[in-house]
């Protein structure tokens, strides 16, 4: 039988707002597994409901957060991929520009402290004003995103319902395109089902598993699968990126290589893998680990020494990693595309 602790993320709302009763707003109810740990995500401060659920939802999908209309949220977060790009290796904006780094994941975001591969955003209602504002992604200004919401007739209705006011202002945008990403929880995965006792591993998957935990556990910290550090994997700096990663943002010239780690969850979908997009398969990723480690001052203390898997365990950890994909995250209809008769 599956467990979980229901988390209550709804109380008043404290925008400024005449005061409004809880019964005007529609509470929403966060499914947290048995023995994960808390969110870090101060709901207090963001009362998750379905009305600001569904508009940020709406927002999410709406190419009028960029400059010219024609690029949103999704366009580089698919759900059907773990909600992020598989057609290229970095980022695509207006324009035809292309971006500097791979799109990372949307998944488990309340258990984030640190957004982006740099950690350059510390919170995620703020996370969304990187892409919006980046030159190479949408170009725009989070002004100009309220102007245009405020002209739509639709919007004003919605920021209506979600916080009971036609008012709209950027801390609103961002608070409920919050609602929406921080709700992307994925926890139904194979591996999920067999640490609940629903399922058991095949005896491949189960030696894949062994292998995790002996060669992998350590940065991709279960039942998340990831600590939320940084880390400098091994990978030689890309000649024309330059990328230094976190040193981006300490200036701290041991924080140079560092990206954060990223979550192991449908991970057989989220390709290309690594920062700059640079190995198209897990057999590619898994090899790098093994035998292609660039050596430098702030490689990992985990990866002084190379893996050295054998051929059937490194197919055996390929197969424990598939087990990761949860194909009811991928394709939950309430995390698509919204259909109109929905707002």
């Amino acid at each position: 039988m599956r467990k979980i602790v229901l988390i209550v993320v709804f109380g008043f709302l404290t925008f400024g707002l005449i005061s409004f009763s809880k019964s005007y707003f529609t509470p929403i109810y966060i499914e947290i597994p048995e023995n994960w740990p808390k969110p870090v995500y101060d709901f207090k401060k963001n009362p998750l409901t379905e009305e600001g659920f569904q508009l940020g939802r709406q927002l999410f999908y709406d190419p009028i957060l960029s400059k010219d209309n024609t690029i949103s949220c999704a366009s580089c977060h698919l759900q059907a991929t773990g909600f992020t790009h598989v057609d290229h290796e970095l980022s695509h904006g207006i324009e035809g520009k292309i971006g500097t780094r791979n799109s990372l994941t949307l998944q488990n975001l309340a258990w984030n402290k640190h957004f982006m591969w740099d950690g350059g955003v510390n919170h995620l209602d703020v996370q969304a004003l990187a892409p919006i504002t980046s030159e190479v992604e949408m170009n725009e200004t989070l002004e100009n995103v309220v102007k245009k919401l405020q002209n739509s007739e639709k919007y004003v209705g919605q920021f209506e319902k979600a916080f009971g006011t036609k008012k709209i202002t950027g801390q609103l945008t961002l608070k409920a395109i919050s609602q929406f990403i921080v709700s992307l929880t994925t926890t139904n995965s194979k591996y999920d089902k067999v640490k609940r006792n629903e399922e058991k591993f095949t005896e491949m998957e189960q030696k894949g598993y062994t292998v995790f935990q002996e060669k992998c556990a350590s940065c991709h910290k279960e039942p998340l699968l990831t600590n939320n550090e940084f880390k400098n994997n091994g990978l030689s700096m890309d000649p024309d990126l330059k990328d230094l990663g976190r040193m981006k943002i300490t200036q701290n010239s041991k924080d140079s290589l560092l990206f954060k780690v990223p979550t192991l969850r449908n991970i057989e979908f989220t390709f290309p893998y690594m920062h700059d997009g640079r190995f198209k398969t897990l057999t590619e990723v898994i090899k790098h680990y093994n035998s292609g480690i660039h050596k430098s001052k702030t490689l990992s203390k985990e990866l002084q020494q190379p893996m050295n898997l054998s051929d059937n365990e490194r197919t055996e950890l390929v197969a424990f990693l598939k087990t990761l994909t949860d194909k009811t995250f991928l394709f939950n209809s309430k995390y698509a595309y919204p259909k109109e008769n929905n707002f």
